[in-house]
């Protein structure tokens, strides 16, 4: 069991929050995506956020990417703070530390995959690690497809090759935003093994935006946001135990409290 108000300290963190708040607007209109966020992402390990719609699972993530700013608080890759970083600083960080899956595969349509794989390290000026591209190609089932343009590829290998041009550079870190939302559910499935695989095998560190709790399951973790805030942890998460996760915190606004706490999940589930 896990406080949802201590950060998860079970390896070395590899990206974490320090009273990380985001806010949009001002006066009435004001709107606190993120309020107060402490947490952290093991090293190592594949981490799912999930939460309803607007509890600011995807703000949390683009801060922690450095794609927005943060109002107050702290953001960390490692002992880099990405909260106090200059643009240039920034385009660096997300070049060379960083890599990104996102729900559309954003291919380029007239390069093969293996173009499309190698284009970070083209625009990084970067030599190409062979052994690692094959290592990698051959984790994600790609191998006899380097050659396919886009459009001759089906959508599950399309965002598998989007994967492993997130991995080609050997990022630190990888945030995935809801990278099985175009895919059907076999392609789905397909995508998030090779997610998983890429860390249990080749020892990434994946953070996924997800509101599918099959999609989070096959995470090592899930953490539960609400209202902006940490609300829970579940390891080793199974679909029911993130299912019951998440209709706790629907029901929060329906539990009165009388202390001004914000109740929370918090849970260890045996897969």
């Amino acid at each position: 069991m896990h406080n949802a108000n201590q950060p998860h300290l079970a390896h070395r963190p590899a990206v974490a929050a320090r009273s990380l708040s985001k806010v949009y607007g001002s006066g009435e209109g004001t709107v606190k995506a993120l309020d107060g966020v402490d947490v952290d992402f093991a090293e190592g390990q594949f981490t799912a956020i999930m939460g309803p719609s607007g509890s600011g699972k995807s703000t949390l993530m683009h801060v922690l990417a450095g794609l927005d700013n943060a109002t107050s608080g702290s953001a960390f890759i490692g002992q880099t703070e990405v909260t106090t970083l200059k643009d240039n600083a920034l385009t660096d960080l997300r070049r060379h530390r960083i890599g990104f899956v996102f729900q559309s595969f954003n291919l380029l349509p007239m390069f093969t995959a293996e173009q499309n794989i190698l284009m970070p390290l083209d625009l990084a000026g970067q030599k190409v690690d062979r052994a690692w591209f094959d290592t990698l190609t051959a984790t994600l089932g790609l191998t006899d497809r380097l050659s396919h343009l886009p459009s001759q590829l089906s959508g599950g290998q399309q965002q598998r090759v989007a994967i492993a041009r997130a991995l080609i550079s050997k990022p630190e870190v990888v945030f995935a935003d809801e990278p099985t939302g175009n895919l059907d559910t076999r392609s789905g499935v397909e995508v998030l093994s090779f997610l998983r695989r890429s860390v249990r095998e080749l020892g990434r560190t994946i953070i996924m935006v997800t509101h599918d709790p099959a999609a989070a399951s096959y995470a090592d973790r899930v953490v539960l946001l609400a209202d902006g805030k940490i609300a829970g942890n579940i390891d080793q998460p199974t679909p029911d135990a993130v299912l019951s996760g998440l209709d706790a915190l629907r029901n929060l606004d329906d539990v009165p409290t009388t202390t001004g706490s914000q109740p929370h999940v918090s849970g260890e589930v045996a897969r």
